[in-house]
């Protein structure tokens, strides 16, 4: 069963949050007020706030930009996955995947089943890792925020959560870089 290890000691990390939007401004970001709200009291730190509109190449240059920061360990976007003409984050986002994370998708809609039932499958919330960077692509709702971070960020992005978290693993993501192996397609 998954539990909290007390013999471990919290790692703080710097998570920076992108909110993809044609219409919010930094005064009505709910959605991004939502999770900077979630980590900060997780003790996290907000390494990096931004609000793009909904286009492939503004979304990517600022996730490519804070995935080449050291000093940031996690990107958080929010907005731009449904199935709109603007719904383009995934889009965006995908092809710069070093590695992906399909159980993510399945999690967060195993857990967005339980609240909205079929609902759920309009969102094409995704993730993956980009420049040793973990990066997590989700709706633009507040409610669906919460849901992401409750239920599987809290969790995973705790160095006591056992038996493993993406904490732990951290330090090997590059290990392709380090290698000089090139990214199979």
């Amino acid at each position: 069963m998954p539990a909290s290890d007390a013999s471990r000691s919290f790692i703080p990390l710097s998570i920076a949050v992108l909110t993809v939007s044609d219409t919010r401004r930094p005064e009505d970001d709910r959605s991004g007020d939502t999770l900077v709200q979630r980590l900060t009291d997780a003790g996290h730190r907000l390494a990096a706030r931004a609000i793009v509109p909904d286009e492939v190449a503004a979304i990517r240059t600022q996730v490519e930009a804070w995935s080449r920061d050291p000093g940031i360990d996690v990107v958080v976007t929010t907005g731009g996955t449904g199935f709109t003409g603007r719904d383009v984050t995934p889009e965006a986002l995908e092809p710069l995947f070093e590695k992906r994370m399909d159980g993510f998708s399945a999690v967060f809609h195993r857990i967005s089943y339980d609240k909205i039932g079929t609902s759920t499958l309009q969102s094409r919330a995704t993730a993956g890792v980009v420049n040793a960077t973990y990066v997590f692509v989700l709706p633009g709702s507040p409610g669906a925020c919460k849901d992401a971070w409750d239920g599987i960020l809290a969790q995973q992005l705790d160095y006591r959560h056992r038996p493993c978290n993406f904490v732990e693993i951290m330090p090997r993501l590059d290990e392709h870089l380090r290698r000089g192996a090139s990214v199979v397609a």
